[in-house]
């Protein structure tokens, strides 16, 4: 039996459950209907949450790239990996803001700052806070991936202004270290539950097509709708080539329509959370770019790079929005 362990009301005037008690049984269920079903449902939810003509853009910017000491397996910035990849200080002020209200002006209305860093020190952290406060002031909302947080820098991201923060559990915790050893899951959860305590809003999702079964892709989305709060935020990623990294040898993209389907379960699952089509969307069509956002993804990335993954050219983006109805105010 599904049963609601609360009701919220949203902007929307509707009032929808939000359950933080779901089985892996209940996912599976919910994963393998009709897919004519699950879209109908999925998208009922959507629109009783978020309006469905809507996508938000963001932009992602990598502020420092490379040498990071985690052996994360399907990462190009890995210090562990030869990927290629050469490792940068920690970017200038001024070039982020610049680079935030390029993003500005092309549409995007949230700007996300990421830092290839076990966790940062606190020098660090004063120069990723002065950053917030000037992208604040353009009028965008601000989100930081930084690695691992103690109670008291997640206090200092908030006092500065921070939205969001990005920690992403990555995939289910039967898999998980297949591919990380060195960060444990609970380091994970634990650095989300420093950036609840401090009010900031949790960006967290995962990664799909490193090898995974389709019952970790659900069990990731149970880890993700049974935490104490849902992420206002879910970024679901598709893993984008690396070389050089372990992953390489287990790899596998999804199937188009399963992608849809676990699009539609997370909207199911968290209703009121941003389902964000994240990395990997150069791999995807069209056609199921459309069906994703059908099963409600409400927010994609804009930019030709997304940190050192290839992203899809900001003219694609409007033209297919554009075909679909959907406002997004991307120039």
């Amino acid at each position: 039996m599904v049963a609601a362990v609360g009701v919220e009301r949203n902007d929307r005037g509707n009032s929808a459950p939000v359950r933080r008690d779901w089985q892996r049984a209940e996912a599976e269920v919910l994963y393998g209907l009709r897919f004519a079903d699950l879209m109908f449902r999925a998208q009922s939810i959507h629109r009783n949450n978020f309006d469905p003509n809507h996508v938000e853009i963001a932009s992602l910017l990598s502020i420092k790239t490379g040498g990071c000491p985690e052996d994360c397996g399907y990462c190009s910035q890995s210090a562990h990996y030869d990927t290629g990849l050469k490792a940068t200080r920690l970017m200038d002020r001024a070039e982020v803001v610049a680079t935030a209200q390029c993003a500005k002006d092309a549409g995007a209305t949230r700007f996300c700052m990421a830092a290839a860093w076990r966790s940062p020190k606190d020098r660090d952290l004063d120069q990723v806070c002065d950053m917030i406060s000037a992208v604040k002031d353009l009028g965008m909302e601000t989100c930081v991936t930084l690695g691992m947080l103690t109670p008291k820098q997640a206090t200092r991201l908030s006092e500065a202004g921070l939205d969001f923060y990005n920690h992403n559990v990555d995939t289910s915790p039967e898999f998980y270290d297949k591919i990380i050893t060195s960060r444990t899951l609970q380091d994970r959860i634990d650095t989300l539950a420093h950036v609840r305590d401090a009010g900031i809003k949790v960006c967290c999702g995962g990664i799909v097509g490193m090898g995974e079964c389709v019952e970790d892709r659900l069990g990731m989305l149970v880890l993700l709708a049974n935490l104490p709060s849902h992420p206002e935020s879910v970024p679901i990623n598709l893993w984008s080539e690396v070389k050089g990294v372990p992953v390489n040898d287990t790899a596998e993209r999804p199937d188009p329509i399963a992608l849809v389907r676990l699009v539609a379960t997370a909207r199911i699952m968290m209703p009121k959370s941003v389902v964000r089509l994240s990395a990997g969307r150069q791999y995807m069509t069209d056609e199921q770019q459309a069906l994703c956002i059908l099963a409600g993804a409400n927010s994609i990335f804009i930019g030709d790079v997304l940190l050192t993954t290839k992203n899809p050219r900001r003219d694609r983006d409007a033209n297919l929005l554009d075909r679909l109805g959907v406002t997004s105010g991307l120039a």
